[in-house]
């Protein structure tokens, strides 16, 4: 019984390390319109990465949790319903669909980092679909017009964080299932 209970106290301190690592990353933002660049799929992958579906899923709802409270967690330091009911709240949606998903892929294919990679791609295009549908309605803008404000402009940098989530992730994984936080 004490070995099980070790276990769910260190998996429930990975969830809230990894919360608040997301909490430090999502609010750090560069507004260029009415989706800014933000560092949350960062932290996402990487939460992913290290605790797998269900516990890298849970630790993001509870990131949506705080700044649905209230908190300023979210992009540019901001919380509460409005952020999320707003025009970009369908990418703060969309991100609970992202780490369920790539969370399948690190889960079943433990290792290996083009599966990952392909999680996080499939991920984030479920993340973009789900976000631009809801940009378009709530903003009223067109399919494409809203494309072009809540996908196009984040490819790049997107990317860029998969690449450093894929090579940076499995080594930091090790290193904490070294430390026996994780199995």
């Amino acid at each position: 019984m004490e070995a099980k209970t070790r276990t769910n106290t260190k998996e429930i301190a990975m969830i809230a390390l990894m919360t608040a690592v997301t909490c430090i990353l999502g609010p750090l933002s560069i507004p260029i319109g009415p989706v800014p660049i933000s560092f949350t799929n960062l932290a996402i992958y990487l939460s992913v990465i290290l605790l797998g579906a269900r516990r890298g899923t849970i630790s993001y709802l509870v990131y949506l949790l705080i700044g649905l409270v209230g908190v300023p967690v979210f992009s540019s330091f901001t919380g509460g319903p409005g952020k999320l009911f707003g025009p970009t709240g369908g990418y703060l949606i969309g991100f609970i669909f992202l780490a369920f998903i790539m969370g399948i892929f690190v889960d079943r294919f433990q290792g290996r980092i083009p599966m990952y990679f392909a999680g996080m791609v499939l991920g984030t295009a479920v993340t973009y679909a789900f976000g631009t549908v809801w940009l378009a309605y709530q903003a009223g803008m067109s399919m494409p017009a809203a494309v072009a404000a809540g996908v196009l402009p984040f490819l790049p940098g997107d990317f860029a964080k998969m690449i450093i989530a894929a090579l940076a992730g499995p080594v930091i994984r090790k290193q904490i299932v070294r430390a026996g936080f994780l199995e």
